[in-house]
């Protein structure tokens, strides 16, 4: 456990979602509670710095991590903030472990230095950070990577996790399971495709694969071959490859696995049928191919999502 004072800055910028910055900030002043319950000295400074105040050349030695929450204004995080760039840049290289939660990746993203690196954000989004940022390795599955000077965190409320995870890393791990019990927050691992559903891209403006996405919705525990689903887009089998990958980001075969799983949760959602006639609903003849695919795809078996998702 270190004794030393964390100086923790957390971002606010148009369209910051208030509740995960105060919620950020009141995570780290009870962790200074329960250590002064044990005996020990407070160890987090929280501060909020507006990002129209900001100036790259002041107090850069100051902090330890800069928080980047997220945010819900998509003009502004998708659009350029050298001013908030040139400051995270500047903390960074004096040290200050850089922190993004959901769509502050992409604000994180424009220091460049998530090149060459994993990261993830809400798993709805990183088709768009992986689009803008191609080199960054996106993880939609993570739901938090610590890359030592870096973190990133998935979904809108894994500023929890993060909180948690700075707790551990500045104190100790069994301080941050005692903070987990006092606020009710699993400390368990989590991933974010424990929660993640399929939701086709339909808007690419490919007519030819727009056309065989619509059959495979309403086929899709039909046996299926990529000759056949060349033919109906009309093309050569190469092509259609080419083209549905580009257009949908999967391969047919992986699109079709997601479609089905999907299909599946949606029954263990809202049925009791057991998994091996959920598996055969969904077109797959063999259960323990299914039982694989579907925890390859969500991160845990047909019963574990039961217990997790069904009441």
């Amino acid at each position: 456990m270190t004794n030393s004072r964390i100086q923790v800055a957390i971002l606010r910028y148009p369209g910051v979602m208030t509740s995960a910055a105060q919620g950020l900030a009141e995570q780290f002043f009870l962790a200074n509670r329960l250590l002064k319950r044990a005996g020990a000295e407070s160890v987090f400074h929280c501060e909020f710095v507006e990002w129209d105040a900001l100036d790259s050349g002041s107090d850069t030695a100051a902090l330890n991590v800069v928080i980047l929450p997220p945010g819900f204004d998509e003009r502004f995080y998708l659009s350029q903030q050298p001013k908030i760039a040139d400051w995270l840049l500047a903390q960074h290289a004096e040290g200050a472990i850089l922190c993004s939660v959901c769509a502050g990746a992409f604000l994180l993203a424009q220091t460049g230095l998530l090149d060459g690196r994993s990261s993830t954000t809400h798993w709805m989004l990183t088709d768009e950070l992986a689009q803008r940022y191609p080199a960054t390795e996106v993880d939609a599955a993570r739901l938090l990577i610590n890359d030592g000077d870096i973190i990133t965190s998935g979904g809108l409320m894994s500023w929890m996790d993060l909180g948690l995870e700075l707790v551990a890393q500045f104190t100790s791990s069994t301080l941050m399971r005692e903070l987990g019990r006092y606020l009710l927050i699993d400390t368990g691992e989590r991933q974010q495709r424990f929660y993640a559903s399929f939701t086709a891209r339909l808007d690419h403006g490919d007519e030819a694969v727009l056309r065989v996405q619509h059959e495979l919705q309403r086929r899709f525990a039909e046996p299926l071959r990529i000759s056949s689903l060349a033919d109906l887009a009309n093309l050569t089998e190469r092509t259609f490859l080419r083209r549905f990958t580009t257009a949908t980001g999967h391969k047919p075969t992986q699109y079709i696995q997601r479609l089905r799983i999907q299909k599946a949760c949606d029954l263990f959602e809202t049925t009791r049928v057991s998994v091996e006639r959920v598996a055969m609903q969904v077109g797959y003849d063999d259960v323990s191919a299914f039982r694989k695919t579907f925890q390859k795809i969500t991160g845990q078996t047909p019963r574990e999502f039961r217990q997790r998702f069904v009441r």
